[in-house]
């Protein structure tokens, strides 16, 4: 299986609704450090998995829709907790619709999979990872 990684950040702030989460229930901001991780079986025509400049620009397209936002007030994040895990779903998602609709290029549509790591700290993170 092969694989492209691109990296990028956002900023956001956001609450959590239930008593796990203790002090998080109160407004609080996160920085994430993203990777995104696209596989596939074989490469494409042009030897490669997929255009890195298109999946980063592609990426960061994806994150500045939530970039410095307070995902509280966003209509698309209403009565959800953004967990890392669940904002790690959301941006795999978006971009398998990017892939879907050709933005990565007609050879990301070869493409088996999509990984999205959010990483919190240097100690703590969560991903999601879907087919394609």
């Amino acid at each position: 299986m092969f694989h492209v990684t691109v990296r990028d950040r956002f900023m956001i702030a956001h609450s959590f609704r239930g008593e796990v989460f203790g002090p998080a229930q109160r407004l609080h901001g996160a920085t994430f450090v993203v990777d995104a991780t696209f596989r596939r079986r074989e490469l494409d025509a042009d030897g490669i998995t997929v255009d890195i400049g298109r999946a980063t620009e592609e990426l960061k397209e994806v994150l500045g829709e939530m970039d410095y936002r307070n995902l509280d007030d966003e209509p698309a994040f209403a009565g959800v907790n953004t967990s890392t895990e669940y904002l790690a779903r959301v941006i795999a998602d978006r971009l398998a619709e990017r892939v879907h609709d050709g933005r990565l290029g007609e050879g990301a549509r070869g493409l088996t999979g999509i990984a999205v790591e959010l990483h919190e700290s240097d100690i703590a993170r969560a991903g999601y990872e879907r087919d394609l």
